[in-house]
């Protein structure tokens, strides 16, 4: 049968050698001329004479070598064409295909250029940035990287006031000669967009279809803290916690799995294809899906990454940090992990499909009988009203945003919340003046401190 790896024809046309230059640029593979496509030998005519034409016109047209033999079955005469994967890309009349599946793709744009550096041991955010400098990164990015991975027991905790410098070395993301790779920048600069036009999270809450959009954000910034805000904003916008008690404490679990969401947000972020489209979220009253642009590796199927697998992600760099930082595993478990924590949440498994030039997980919401972010019934009431109709949910949030990110600013918190900065200011002093909340350091370069819960 055919498969990945075998195709079957029943006669040789000189167009199947784009097959072959598929097969040579995948995992190599075997074509058979004069076999039908289920499998039985049909025979072909000359075929001592193709014995000789398909390695020549392979050789003069692509530069490699491919096994070629003559059979016999039933006196029929059949051919075996072997093609070895090769290590470095190879093209058929300028142009370049890759065996993706049971399927043949034509490379072109930033397939190609990906294709390209990864058959040179390369990968994209490996690019060295001319025009950047140290002094385009934020320190705080750093830290929180630093604070991440020792905690995660994956830094060492000596590493925890290492320079900028040092940091970047120990990453492989700055060159001999000073110059700062793709990377380094995706992950720790003050401004990405700068450098990057994609570099972007959008979230959209949708009720019937595609064009009944009733809030969205846009979440923008170094990519290594780009879940935490996604994760914020998700809880105090879009998705919903029910409250239980366990004893006298009480709980606020979100609606699905955390640990589950935000590995699928770490998957979305480090293997996304930084050239192409920001990743898109989209909220639904029963389901959510998440979409990033770049297909799976060569060779990898959807189905693929349901079982064990290796890792092999498209930004090696990134994958590297977020690995240091204690964000992903370096042994491809990451949607096995996923499938776990959906699974001890008694939800249904999330679906993986190729789509669009990209992936796209969706997964069901366990929202049933709990109040909607949204309202169901008023649509056209905005998160401002309802927050200012709600102080003290205000005051609440405003603390759980803290306990996520201590060095979180007023004017982030706004955003989040939907409401003015006074707001922001107002239920702040309150929080003091009960004791519950304290300031350490400056505005700029300090922290918040939870002192007691409220």
């Amino acid at each position: 049968m055919e498969s990945q790896n075998v195709e079957y024809k029943q006669s040789w046309k000189d167009e199947y050698l784009k097959w072959i230059c598929g097969f040579a640029n995948a995992q190599g593979g075997t074509i058979y001329i004069g076999i039908d496509d289920n499998g039985n030998v049909v025979g072909i005519k000359d075929a001592k004479k193709l014995l000789e034409d398909i390695p020549n016109k392979v050789v003069n047209y692509m530069g490699i070598v491919a096994d070629v033999n003559l059979h016999h079955k039933d006196d029929l005469d059949y051919i075996s064409i072997g093609i070895e994967p090769s290590n470095v890309p190879i093209s058929f009349r300028g142009k370049y295909y890759c065996r993706s599946g049971s399927t043949m793709q034509e490379l072109n744009g930033s397939a190609l250029q990906q294709f390209v550096l990864m058959r040179m041991g390369r990968s994209w955010d490996d690019i060295p940035n001319e025009h950047a400098t140290i002094k385009d990164l934020d320190r705080k990015a750093i830290k929180y990287f630093l604070d991440n991975g020792i905690a995660a027991d994956r830094i060492d905790k000596s590493e925890s006031n290492s320079s900028t410098q040092r940091v970047l070395e120990n990453l492989g993301l700055i060159t001999e000669d000073g110059k700062l790779k793709n990377a380094a920048l995706l992950l720790f600069a003050k401004n990405p967009r700068r450098y990057f036009t994609c570099v972007e999270f959008k979230i959209g809450r949708f009720r019937r279809n595609v064009a009944d959009l009733i809030i969205q954000d846009v979440i923008e910034g170094n990519i290594i803290q780009m879940t935490d805000r996604v994760v914020q904003v998700l809880k105090a916008k879009y998705l919903t916690s029910p409250i239980h008690y366990e004893g006298m404490k009480r709980r606020e679990p979100l609606e699905v799995p955390e640990e589950a969401l935000r590995e699928i947000l770490y998957n979305a972020i480090a293997h996304k294809d930084y050239t192409g489209a920001p990743i898109q979220m989209r909220v639904w009253d029963d389901y959510v899906e998440i979409w990033n642009e770049g297909g799976l590796p060569i060779g990898y199927t959807p189905d693929t990454l349901l079982k064990n697998h290796s890792s092999r992600p498209r930004n090696r760099n990134i994958a590297n940090a977020f690995f240091k930082a204690g964000f992903i595993e370096s042994w491809g478990r990451g949607y096995e992990k996923i499938f776990e924590g959906f699974k001890a949440a008694g939800l249904p498994m999330p679906t993986i499909e190729e789509a669009d030039g990209g992936i796209r997980v969706s997964f069901q919401r366990n929202n049933q009988g709990n109040p909607q972010t949204i309202s169901q019934t008023d649509a056209t009431e905005t998160p401002q009203k309802t927050s200012q109709k709600t102080p003290q949910k205000t005051s609440q949030k405003i603390l759980e945003l803290i306990e996520g990110n201590p060095q979180i600013t007023t004017h982030e918190m706004a955003a989040i919340i939907g409401i003015d900065r006074r707001n922001i200011h107002r239920n702040i002093k309150k929080l003091r003046e009960q004791g519950a909340l304290c300031r350490v350091g400056p505005d700029k370069g300090g922290h918040w401190e939870i002192i007691k819960e409220v």
